[in-house]
């Protein structure tokens, strides 16, 4: 029987494993060090915060692996024999495979920095991370402050999860604003404002000179590069991104750039070897897609389609249109199709945006000058439809008509105060234009404003 082997139990490995075998009998093992069970790396959050328990982030029973005939190991992988098809783990001990799925995940970047090894140094990726938080962090007696180095989702996150028991955070972000190489500049300002509201001290174009230590080689401080201040803290989140998780990949021969090269079909250039999820990387990016995509959901994409191409139906990997969401502090963010900043724009692409006056609601819409195509859309505090904007972005439809059906997209519950026609109102206003909502649209709109 074919023996299919896979490193890491995250949302790829996992994905590809329950669809092998859902379409065959054959052998499956999959390995990892971090935990025995698959768990939902997302949800680490909000057990800190007392939301959840770890066991309740564990979509599967422990007995659900036995009875699908999915073997568990808990090892780590040192090196992987290629020739043989082999692998070697670090306590001495040997797997043999007939395909090899490499879905190792991330790790937290680090760039050298003077303490970055110390105690109550962590990042907030893995299982550990969240057990380290609890020793160093447990509350706002034992941890005095907090300094957070780095300003993407992660590091918000961390942030969230620190206030929550009212400890004190500062947050280093390098740039000018927060998240602006993503974000336009509209939205990057209003995040500031909201990360400020919730007594975050955010330090703006901030990078971390050196963490300090104290007589028991512990966190006593952080020294900022710019200015060369002191902040006194017990904890040092590293959330300045994450990279591949390939070191026990390098001497094996599958080749790797910042991660495991990847056809179309995520096989690598070694024979019945593939790689997906965080550490895969793809040879050639898919349209405006970056090359690594570290994302849970085209994590379980790759997942699904590998096994498609394991039990004997070649698969390409075809992620469709870009989207994403994620939450910052209060406000939930939602992108569909591609919104860039203002360094990303390309040659024709402008924006129309919207803010409202006294909330934290925005959204701004992408599109071509010329065409009037709709591009993209980036929504924060107002629920859209993923599947109405995957249809719209298909069919190439103008802004005009993404404008007019808006509210056709609206997510948001029943008794939600809707802003399609302030939003109307104002395209109107800056392109001289008469366009109105449809007429079941405003009917929603006014029904339940």
């Amino acid at each position: 029987m074919e023996h299919i082997v896979i490193i890491g139990n995250g949302i790829s490995g996992v994905t590809a494993a329950r669809h092998i075998r859902k379409n065959s009998d054959k052998q499956i093992t999959i390995i990892s060090k971090e935990n025995k069970y698959f768990f939902s790396r997302t949800a680490l959050m909000y057990i800190y915060m007392g939301h959840m328990k770890f066991e309740h982030t564990q979509p599967y029973e422990n007995w659900f692996w036995e009875k699908n005939n999915i073997s568990l190991k808990e090892a780590f992988v040192a090196n992987i024999n290629t020739e043989k098809k082999v692998l070697d783990f670090s306590n001495g001990e040997h797997l043999s495979y007939d395909k090899l799925i490499i879905a190792s995940g991330s790790k937290p970047n680090k760039f050298g920095w003077p303490g970055q090894d110390l105690e109550g140094v962590m990042g907030m990726y893995h299982k550990q991370d969240l057990e380290n938080l609890e020793k160093y962090a447990p509350n706002k007696e034992a941890c005095k402050r907090a300094v957070i180095v780095g300003g993407g989702l992660i590091g918000i996150e961390l942030a969230e999860m620190l206030r929550s028991r009212d400890i004190p955070v500062t947050f280093l972000v390098r740039e000018s604003s927060f998240w602006n190489g993503v974000l336009p500049a509209q939205e990057s300002e209003m995040i500031n404002e909201h990360i400020k509201d919730h007594h975050i001290d955010l330090r703006l174009g901030a990078n971390l000179k050196e963490i300090k230590a104290d007589e028991n080689g512990k966190v006593k401080s952080i020294i900022i590069e710019e200015t060369g201040e002191e902040i006194f803290c017990n904890v040092v989140g590293l959330t300045a991104g994450v990279s591949p998780n390939i070191n026990f990949v390098k001497e094996s021969g599958i080749a790797t750039n910042r991660g495991v090269l990847v056809n179309r079909f995520l096989e690598t250039n070694v024979k019945d070897v593939y790689a997906i999820g965080d550490c895969a990387e793809q040879h050639d990016a898919i349209g405006q897609r970056r090359n690594i995509e570290a994302v849970w959901y085209t994590g379980r994409m790759m997942g699904e389609t590998l096994a498609q191409t394991i039990c004997g139906n070649k698969t390409a990997y075809k992620p469709g249109h870009w989207f994403n969401s994620a939450k910052f502090l209060d406000i939930e963010y939602q992108t569909y199709g591609w919104v860039f900043s203002e360094r990303g724009l390309k040659e024709g692409e402008t924006y129309f945006q919207w803010r409202h006056p006294k909330d934290y609601k925005c959204i701004t819409i992408s599109f071509h000058k010329e065409s009037r195509q709709f591009i993209g859309i980036n929504t924060f505090g107002i629920r859209m439809r993923h599947e109405i904007f995957d249809k719209w972005l298909t069919e190439n439809q103008s802004i005009e008509y993404v404008l007019e059906h808006l509210a056709d997209a609206n997510f948001d519950p029943e008794f939600y105060k809707l802003h399609e026609g302030e939003i109307m109102e104002k395209f109107n206003q800056e392109n001289g234009t008469n366009i109105k909502l449809q007429k079941k649209s405003w009917k929603r709109i006014f029904s339940k404003a």
